[in-house]
């Protein structure tokens, strides 16, 4: 079953249930889907979906953080109950072990020496990690592994 419709199946069952919180999540996600689809003028792909569902799962964990520093733990912990209904549609997510694996298979693959070399393991990399692991933090660990 393909990732929309899955989204779409599961907001039928929030419907059902009477689940406002895990509908609007579902409802917000399909309107982020449709509109990269009308930005980029393509039709949403499992891939596409979870690169627009890894985007909505960073900026609620960034508002997280901002909310727990200005003191509001009933916006943030609203926030951390709409990363959980997201994340049921993400991949699992790797472990530290299989990160450092793909990174060490990446730098080989490409004979990565150099920061300047950094851009091709990262375009081997992102495919296989998208909405999988955070890239940032895994930037950091190939800029480690590359000086």
């Amino acid at each position: 079953m393909s990732l929309l419709a899955q989204l779409k199946d599961e907001m039928k069952n929030a419907m059902r249930a009477k689940d406002k919180l895990r509908l609007g999540v579902i409802r917000m996600a399909l309107s982020a889907v449709k509109q990269a689809e009308i930005d980029h003028d393509t039709e949403a792909t499992d891939d596409n979906i979870i690169a627009v569902l890894t985007k909505m799962v960073k900026q609620r964990k960034e508002s997280i953080k901002m909310f727990t520093d200005g003191g509001r733990d009933e916006l943030a912990a609203k926030e951390a109950e709409e990363v959980n209904a997201l994340q049921f549609f993400l991949p699992q997510p790797l472990t530290t072990a299989e990160i450092n694996d793909l990174i060490n298979k990446a730098i080989t693959d490409t004979g990565a020496a150099s920061m300047a070399d950094m851009g091709k393991v990262m375009a081997v990399l992102k495919p296989l990690m998208q909405g999988r692991a955070d890239m940032g933090a895994v930037s950091g660990q190939i800029r480690s592994a590359l000086t």
